[in-house]
């Protein structure tokens, strides 16, 4: 797994070793629009690397294109996005600042009192705005030993319809210490989304799910997209999902695991998308559609995630990269069973790609990304 997936691919227990299936891959299927030859290589390959099937959008000023590689993949299919949650989460948060509802700035106590306490921590040394950057340093809920078994080991077949609550999540994050006093460095935890979707229900009365689809979903007409609560099947079209549950690089077994319970991931990584969708709301949000000027600056105001890899940065549920060739792209990636998926564009909301694969184990979405954005003839701006 790359380094970007390791930091940004929310729910899927950390660096499941690449493989391959049984069955030999696929080659690329055809696909829409011109050019983009390096992209389709690249999602081709990854096909190779044994994911069963990739989808990929890529929008730039000289028009869109489409494109497949593996067996069961429609272009316009919708998936389990993971962490692209996060986004969507936090711009909702920063609307309500915006409308005065409340202040980034406000501890996390304010909001939720008593609910961060526990080992160490206390929400009130807490910010919103430091749930939002991941330098809370609240435990994340996701590397509990307990839950990784049940949830995302051979567990995972026995609990796959379990519901949880997300102050049931936090709790098992209050088992355990702090990563960090908060503000001192940079952490990536599942808690930090959980509480600030419990911290919007607080604030407006009604769950983030229904905030970001009045916020968001409706005035986008994102159509496609959808935060499924504790729905367990998947809206149709869509392929389907598949993972080894399991950390041991030679392990065999593919599993299945297209219908779960995504209250496990709540404001963390529950949501559902496609690659168009996903490309017309990052677009929308660099392109300030959705955010006042003010709050937008906030939002691309990047901590560091780590000194051995500079080229990343984090805002509010928004990540930066530098590729290789220098340009600069703006999104979030985000894992969750049996399905990895990307979104970025760039800063002027001109040039944006959205790709899953629909495995959980192989491939590197960030080859993808730099076929992409670094391919020859791509201008420098878009």
């Amino acid at each position: 797994m790359s380094v970007r997936s390791a930091l940004t691919g929310a729910l899927v227990a950390a660096a499941l070793a690449a493989g391959a299936l049984a069955a030999p891959a696929a080659a690329a299927a055809p696909s829409t629009g011109s050019g983009h030859e390096d992209t389709r290589a690249a999602i081709a390959a990854a096909v190779r690397a044994g994911v069963p099937g990739v989808v990929a959008r890529a929008q730039d000023p000289r028009g869109t294109w489409d494109g497949t590689a593996g067996s069961g993949r429609l272009p316009q299919d919708r998936f389990r996005v993971g962490s692209i949650t996060k986004t969507f989460v936090a711009t909702v948060l920063l609307q309500l600042q915006a409308e005065g509802k409340l202040d980034l700035d406000d501890t996390v106590e304010r909001w939720l009192p008593g609910v961060v306490r526990g080992n160490g921590h206390d929400g009130r040394k807490i910010t919103v705005r430091q749930l939002l950057n991941h330098t809370s340093g609240v435990y994340s809920y996701t590397s509990d030993p307990a839950l990784m078994a049940k949830v995302f080991g051979p567990g995972f077949l026995e609990h796959r319809y379990d519901t949880w609550q997300g102050r049931e999540l936090v709790a098992i994050a209050m088992e355990h210490k702090p990563e960090f006093a908060p503000g001192t460095s940079w952490s990536y935890s599942n808690t930090n989304y959980v509480l600030a979707g419990m911290v919007i229900e607080k604030v407006t009365g009604q769950s983030y799910g229904r905030q970001i689809e009045r916020r968001i979903l409706r005035p986008l007409k994102l159509r496609a997209t959808s935060v499924p609560g504790t729905a367990v099947g998947m809206p149709q079209p869509s392929g389907r999902a598949y993972s080894k549950l399991s950390l041991d690089p030679a392990a065999e077994k593919i599993h299945d695991v297209t219908e779960l319970n995504p209250s496990m991931a709540g404001a963390a990584g529950e949501m559902i998308s496609t690659t168009s969708d996903l490309q017309r709301f990052y677009r929308a949000l660099l392109g300030g559609k959705l955010l006042p000027a003010g709050q937008l600056k906030e939002m691309t105001d990047t901590v560091p995630m780590s000194a051995e890899v500079p080229q990343y940065g984090y805002g509010l549920g928004l990540m930066s990269t530098e590729l290789s060739c220098g340009k600069e792209v703006w999104g979030h990636g985000g894992g969750i069973h049996g399905s990895a998926s990307e979104a970025v564009t760039t800063r002027d909301a001109r040039h944006s790609l959205a790709l899953n694969f629909n495995a959980d184990w192989a491939g590197d979405s960030a080859t993808v990304v730099e076929a992409e954005f670094c391919r020859p003839g791509s201008r420098s701006g878009s």
